[in-house]
């Protein structure tokens, strides 16, 4: 997973908030968007960790 996938988080986010909420502002948006990028990014790091542990069973 890259930057293409993170900004995709982030415009996910976005769009959900404005389904939410149509009036939200530039700032409600903001906080949406860096969210989904740091979610996106959150996601990317715990796949890429329990893909390098051994498996156990």
């Amino acid at each position: 997973m890259g930057l293409l996938e993170e900004v995709a988080g982030a415009v996910v986010a976005v769009e959900g908030v404005k389904k939410l909420d149509p009036n939200a502002g530039i700032f409600t948006e903001g906080l949406a968007a860096v969210a989904g990028f740091e979610g996106a990014k959150a996601i990317e790091e715990h796949f890429e960790k329990k893909d390098e542990e051994p498996n156990q069973g």
